[in-house]
């Protein structure tokens, strides 16, 4: 007797908090655990687009439309990412060059990064937009620079910025999905 929520697709933005996973089926607290549960329920299912690794946090969209998760990760759309971390080590300013010019190389991968913009924001700190999304790439880039990431929080996608959705870690708001068209 009650409105199906989302009856036209759900299209939703977390702020994913660290400690959680971006599985269905992984061992310890998924975000799914933080999520209400009928949207488990889903036909089709609700998935994230693209992951954050467990000790990654910020901003997650999920959805259950297959084309719009496409649409957002796929390397041919170049849709920005916005990564800000924190370091155990300085950044060494030759990296905005490197990270720029599409040549770096990360270990056992066949292909070049996609040119990516980082913005030192102090010596152990600043932010990476990338274009693309590999396993771990943020950390992996920048520990190939010696310096490993000890923060790291998605804070944007596209133009949807996390600041100004006012979300603590754990929650969650609709949007409308033609933001990314």
């Amino acid at each position: 007797g009650e409105p199906v929520p989302f009856p036209d697709g759900l299209y939703v933005v977390f702020n994913k908090p660290c400690g959680c996973t971006c599985s269905h089926k992984e061992e310890g607290e998924l975000i799914y655990d933080l999520l209400p549960p009928q949207w488990l329920r889903r036909n089709p299912c609700v998935n994230t687009v693209g992951r954050l690794d467990k000790e990654t946090s910020g901003l997650l969209l999920l959805t259950d439309d297959g084309s719009f998760e496409h649409r957002l990760t796929s390397p041919k759309k170049h849709v920005p990412k916005v990564y800000r971390f924190v370091t155990a080590a300085p950044v060494p300013v030759s990296a905005v060059e490197l990270f720029a010019s599409g040549t770096l190389m990360l270990e056992s991968e066949k292909t070049p990064c996609l040119p990516a913009e980082l913005e030192l924001t102090g010596e152990n700190a600043g932010l990476l937009t990338l274009h693309e999304g590999r396993y771990h790439q943020v950390r992996r880039m920048l520990a190939a620079v010696g310096a490993p990431v000890t923060e790291l929080e998605r804070i944007a996608i596209g133009t949807l910025l996390l600041a100004d959705l006012h979300l603590a870690p754990g929650e969650w708001c609709a949007i409308d999905p033609h933001l990314f068209d």
